[in-house]
Formats: C-alpha cells, sequence, structure tokens
C-alpha cells in the first residue's frame, strides 16, 4: 500500500456537506494520482455560505451527480455564486430510494444491515441508470478540464462504486481502493451524517436502533468486495465491464491517466 499525506488535507471539514474529500494522491501503475483534481462528498443541500466558499476555491469543472431527480428536488444543492462548471446527472431515477435508505427495509438488528447492504451493492453496478450517469462520470474526467466532484446523497454508495471503479481503471492497488472507500467511516462529522441519514431512513421505515443506523450510513469491505464479485461473475473482470458496459477502453483510460496522473 502507498503511504499518503495529509499536505493539503484529504478531507475538507465543512460545516454542512458531509464526507467531503480528495481522492487523488494514491499510487497508481507507475504514477502517483494528482492532487486537488479530484472531490467526492455528499449532498450540498445544508452547505453554509462558508462552505460555498471552500468549494468555489477548489475551482471545480465538473460535478457528477449521481442522485435521480426526486433527490435533487427534495434535497437542491447549493452551489457558489460564481459556480461556472458542468452540473452532470441523469434525467431521472438513478435509485428508487437512496441505497442507504432502501437497505434500511426490513433491517431491524445490525447483522440485518449489513447482509442487506451486500445484497444492494451487488446489484448497484447493473442497474442501467447508474450506468448511464458512471459513463457520463468517465467522460467528464477523460477531458481534463480541471477538478470534478462526484457526489450522491451521502457519498457514500453511489459515490463509492464510482471511485472505486475510477481507481481500478487508473491501476490503484486493491488495498488502497478500500483504504479511500472506507474513508467514509472516519471522514468528517459522522455523527452529524448519521443523525442527518437517521432522520430520513426513519421517516420512510419508523422506529431503527441507532446501532442499526450506523452500519447503514457507514460502509465495510464487504460491501465493495460484493460488487466487485458481482461485477466479476456476470463480466469475468472489472476490466471487462468498465470497457463493454461503462465506455472505459483502451483509449479512454490512456486519456484519464494523462489527465489525472503524475510521475
Amino acid at each position: 500500500m502507498s503511504i499518503l499525506t495529509d499536505t493539503p488535507p484529504r478531507v475538507l471539514e465543512l460545516s454542512g456537506v458531509h464526507n467531503f474529500r480528495d481522492y487523488g494522491g494514491y499510487q497508481a501503475g507507475m504514477g502517483r494520482i494528482k492532487r486537488g483534481l479530484l472531490f467526492r462528498s455528499g449532498q450540498h443541500c445544508a452547505a453554509d455560505d462558508s462552505d460555498l466558499q471552500a468549494i468555489a476555491a477548489l475551482g471545480l469543472r465538473h460535478v457528477i451527480d449521481m442522485r435521480g431527480n426526486s433527490e435533487r428536488l427534495n434535497y437542491p444543492c447549493r452551489r457558489p455564486g460564481n459556480f461556472d462548471g458542468e452540473i452532470v446527472f441523469y434525467d431521472g431515477e438513478t435509485a428508487a430510494l437512496a441505497p442507504h435508505v432502501e437497505a434500511a427495509e426490513g433491517a431491524l438488528d445490525e447483522a440485518a444491515a449489513h447482509a442487506k447492504m451486500e445484497a444492494l451493492y451487488a446489484k448497484l453496478p447493473f442497474r442501467m441508470p447508474l450506468i448511464a450517469v458512471m459513463r457520463q462520470y468517465f467522460a467528464a474526467l477523460a477531458e481534463g478540464q480541471g477538478a470534478s466532484l462526484v457526489h450522491c446523497l451521502a457519498g457514500k454508495d453511489r459515490t463509492g462504486m464510482a471511485v472505486a471503479l475510477l481507481h481500478h481503471a487508473l491501476g490503484v492497488h486493491p488495498d488502497d481502493a478500500m483504504e479511500d472507500f472506507l474513508l467514509t467511516n472516519t471522514a468528517g462529522d459522522l455523527d452529524a451524517r448519521v443523525a442527518a441519514g437517521a432522520q430520513a431512513i426513519r421517516e420512510k421505515w419508523g422506529p431503527i436502533e441507532d446501532s442499526t443506523i450506523r452500519i447503514l450510513m457507514g460502509v465495510d469491505a464487504r460491501y465493495l468486495v460484493a460488487m466487485r464479485k458481482a461485477v466479476e461473475r456476470q463480466h469475468g473482470s472489472l476490466d471487462v465491464f468498465l470497457a463493454d458496459v461503462l465506455g472505459v477502453d483502451a483509449a479512454r483510460r490512456d486519456a484519464l491517466r494523462l489527465h489525472l496522473i503524475e510521475a
């Protein structure tokens, strides 16, 4: 595994945006992913003015919003007043419910919550609306226009899958890709993120124990493994899935590496 430094900090400590962090800096083959170009987060509905100022300073050229129309309507993201980048999204529903809310149905205890999240991750990569927005995600990054942000509602499931697939395409070691995936459990104000998720989950499914909510609002290595194994069963490998389904062929990989990797 590569040794990562936090100069500049990997996690941006924002007041109203959870799980906002730079997912560059990892060793990728003979090079390293550039810092300051790739960011991920949860939704920005509660961003305050200081958050917007910090986000504006990143110079984002693309924001890839992996949420569906109803999520964008219910949780409209605030953007900096001078934002002139492109917002990339799927015009429809990428999930009937946010994955952590979907998995909460019938998750009466911690074991059930883990099992339901694993089952959900095994299905995520085959949802056509998510495939559509992930294709847009890779196409946008291959343009090399500058910094980008990818986010969903909680910034951990749909976003986590997309980031893991990009890391694989760039040649990041699976251990480092998993390290980034699991940073969700420690990045930023976890209690505030759990509280925000608990409200939506309980509004939909009623009383659920705090310990179960924490599992639904976090991530586990088993989830990403379930996604990878499901793709390998259906397509043979992540590489075939990337090329045949997401359009990340050799030429697009070269473009991604050209723009995102430094020696």
